[in-house]
């Protein structure tokens, strides 16, 4: 049912109309009329309503082509674990992360990985973590990270890692004696005095008059940073907003304005032009998760490189996840 004679699979349709679908899978428009008239006479039911243009889904389609997609995605869960099942020393990962993620935590975790599981195949991709979530819907990607809840809830899931939002501030801006005394260098940061109980907490508020560098909305730090606005209680003053973390961290350094920053980045990347605060908001602390597909099946690589990872940070960074 799933694939015709002409080796195409109907479920490719989906959201085409009959001209893309064509030119999707290299056929021409009359073949693939041809290919879906059979189809509907195995069936017993039009999967297409031909009276619009385009054609349009009918009820028994829409059944069709959502069946048509798990037996799919079966037949491809079942050949890469046969295959894997052949050799345990080889497989693919394919993984999904944004552009921190792969920058300032999963480098180093792949470079160690590849070392234990040379054979393993890695393919990376780089994206949103929005745009990511949805490509791991489709079953395009085996995992991806995110820290947002309304995209967690929605796949499998297992803690990955903690990261901490500090205030980041150019030196040169003016500030109050009594909030520089709570400030700290990149070094402080290195040896994660930020994390210990007795660090001070600056309140936002007190940075009310300097210019801001935030994100562009989309991103989770974007969303976080104007909650611990409004949880201070004033409208940043907002110079610019940028879509890359790094990007606004490297602008902050030149004195273009304050920005918020992960601890990760600060580890890999300090700067000496710049002084850290860390603020008293619930929302500076992320705990990310992994995601993963919400197909029953989950590769021998996969659940190696899970393994591997969750032991990685936790004899690293000896994080314990609640």
């Amino acid at each position: 049912m799933y694939e015709n004679q002409h080796g195409i699979y109907l479920s490719d349709l989906s959201g085409c109309s009959l001209t893309e679908a064509a030119e999707k899978l290299h056929l021409t428009q009359p073949a693939l009329s041809l290919a879906v008239r059979q189809e509907e006479k195995n069936i017993g039911s039009a999967i297409f309503d031909r009276s619009q243009r385009p054609w349009t889904l009918t009820m028994a389609g829409e059944t069709y082509i959502r069946v048509a997609e798990q037996i799919k995605w079966l037949e491809s869960d079942l050949s890469r674990e046969l295959k894997e099942l052949r050799d345990l020393n080889t497989g693919q990962i394919h993984i999904g992360g944004s552009h921190y993620i792969n920058c300032f935590f999963l480098a180093e975790i792949l470079a160690d990985f590849t070392k234990k599981y040379p054979g393993i195949k890695l393919q990376i991709s780089e994206d949103s973590s929005a745009r990511l979530s949805k490509r791991l819907e489709r079953r395009e990607l085996d995992m991806t990270f995110s820290c947002a809840p309304e995209q967690i809830n929605r796949f499998r899931h297992q803690p990955a890692f903690f990261d901490h939002i500090l205030l980041a501030v150019p030196k040169q801006m003016a500030l109050s004696r009594s909030i520089k005394e709570s400030a700290m260098s990149a070094s402080d940061i290195q040896q994660k005095r930020h994390l210990s109980t007795d660090c001070p907490r600056a309140s936002l508020r007190e940075f009310q008059e300097i210019e801001f560098i935030l994100l562009q909305k989309g991103n989770n730090l974007h969303n976080r940073s104007l909650a611990m606005f409004e949880e201070a209680g004033f409208n940043p003053k907002v110079k610019m907003t940028l879509s890359q973390l790094v990007t606004a961290y490297r602008f902050a350094e030149q004195g273009l304005g304050a920005t918020f920053i992960s601890d990760r980045i600060i580890f890999t990347a300090p700067s000496g032009e710049l002084l850290y605060f860390s603020i008293a908001s619930q929302h500076a602390n992320r705990l990310f998760y992994m995601l993963l597909s919400q197909r029953n099946y989950t590769a021998h690589s996969v659940n190696a490189f899970i393994k591997f990872m969750q032991e990685w940070v936790l004899e690293k960074e000896g994080a314990h996840f609640p």
